[in-house]
């Protein structure tokens, strides 16, 4: 006898459905769904696998009156009301142990290829130039990064940072870091401004990370600064950073996410900030991909199922 249906919304691991149906679940598959459609199929699931294409909103959950679970394919929570769905006695589950590495290892990628001019290098090559003395890169080693957010994904990434011998500052608003010999927790952000050489946000979008990154805090940093975004893109406001660029407090920035994104949907002002950002050789943006490895799918699948069949 079946446990009832899952309506499938996002891209998924084959283990993922595996092991549902292994469960007793019977599968509703739409991965390329739109919102409209979601409302249609919804009504009778008692399970929802979703990632960012759906707003699980307070509409959403009241058209889903059997529901009683929510598989997020991802770390970021801002897509689901919660406090909503949890009112109505919906479980919600996150992932953000399977994307975790990937994220990392693309921050991580950006940020070399940033300081060691690879990019924007290997382009002049490619219009036959060869410039050696203006290409000349900054190594990490003995540089002071500021980790804001150590989760997951910030503490996968100081891992990674941990064999550069930098000095790895980590700031969470809310949690308690049982920190690694090799970090160096902050009980507030006042050390980082002062001596980080490179921010790296690694932080949720709520209320109080909305616009995280402003002119404010552009100011109070002492140094020139390398600026990494992988989490979400309102976290950095583009006019912030256009600033910080024109100024020349920001060295350079490595975007993952964009505010407003993706670019079809920006509103004219938005696009204008990143065509100007994308002209100059130190910004690097990427289209949402850090989290978006072929390794990660399995992993938040397997995370996903593992959290449904143990507890539902």
């Amino acid at each position: 006898m079946s446990r009832g249906k899952v309506l499938i919304a996002a891209p998924v691991h084959p283990v993922l459905l595996e092991d549902l149906e292994s469960a007793g679940y019977t599968l509703e598959r739409s991965e390329s769904i739109t919102q409209a459609r979601a409302y249609e199929l919804i009504a009778d699931c008692v399970g929802l696998i979703t990632s960012t294409r759906l707003n699980v909103d307070r509409s959403l959950l009241d058209a889903a009156p059997r529901l009683r679970w929510i598989g997020r394919m991802g770390s970021g929570m801002e897509v689901i009301d919660v406090a909503y769905a949890l009112e109505k006695g919906i479980t919600c589950f996150s992932s953000p142990e399977g994307n975790c590495n990937a994220v990392a290892e693309h921050a991580l990628g950006m940020l070399l290829s940033l300081t060691k001019k690879i990019t924007s290098s290997h382009q002049e090559v490619k219009e036959g130039k060869w410039i050696r003395d203006a290409n000349r890169g900054i190594e990490l080693e003995g540089k002071t990064i500021g980790i804001i957010g150590f989760g997951h994904t910030g503490q996968a990434f100081a891992r990674k940072l941990s064999v550069f011998d930098m000095q790895i500052l980590v700031y969470d608003k809310y949690k308690i870091i049982r920190e690694p010999a090799y970090v160096t927790p902050c009980r507030t952000l006042d050390r980082i401004f002062e001596e980080a050489d490179i921010i790296s946000f690694h932080v949720p979008l709520q209320e109080d990370t909305f616009h995280y990154f402003n002119e404010e805090f552009c100011r109070k940093m002492r140094k020139i600064f390398f600026l990494v975004n992988t989490s979400r893109g309102a976290v950095v406001d583009l006019f912030a950073l256009a600033m910080g660029l024109e100024q020349g407090k920001i060295a350079g920035a490595c975007l993952d996410v964009l505010e407003g994104e993706p670019l079809h949907q920006m509103s004219q002002v938005h696009r204008g900030l990143v065509n100007e950002a994308l002209k100059r050789p130190t910004v690097i943006i990427t289209p949402h991909i850090a989290g978006y490895s072929h390794e990660s799918l399995y992993k938040m699948s397997k995370a996903l199922s593992g959290k449904i069949v143990r507890v539902r």
